[in-house]
């Protein structure tokens, strides 16, 4: 199992849409073939900072699966409007 890790800035003001927004986009990555969950938390001390966390079975799930379906363009419609700047994926390994 692999983590997807991104940290997401949302502009100031926009939280509780982005929220709602997250909210409505959450099914469409949750239907992804190798989908186990996911995870976004605001940040304690700096407003409008989103720590995301999904867990996939594989990279190419995320990549390959979820990102080349009609389901991430969806995602990105609701999503991506509130990013600046937008956010850079990085993937983790099981635990050592």
């Amino acid at each position: 199992m692999v983590i997807e890790h991104a940290l997401l800035q949302v502009r100031l003001g926009e939280e509780a849409a982005f929220e709602a927004a997250m909210a409505e986009a959450r099914p469409l990555i949750a239907a992804s073939p190798g989908f186990h969950g996911i995870e976004v938390r605001p940040a304690t001390e700096k407003p409008g900072l989103y720590l995301l966390l999904v867990r996939w079975d594989s990279i190419a799930d995320h990549r390959d699966g979820f990102r080349k379906s009609d389901r991430y363009q969806q995602w990105r419609a609701l999503l991506h409007c509130f990013y600046d700047p937008m956010p850079s994926v990085d993937y983790f390994e099981d635990p050592l």
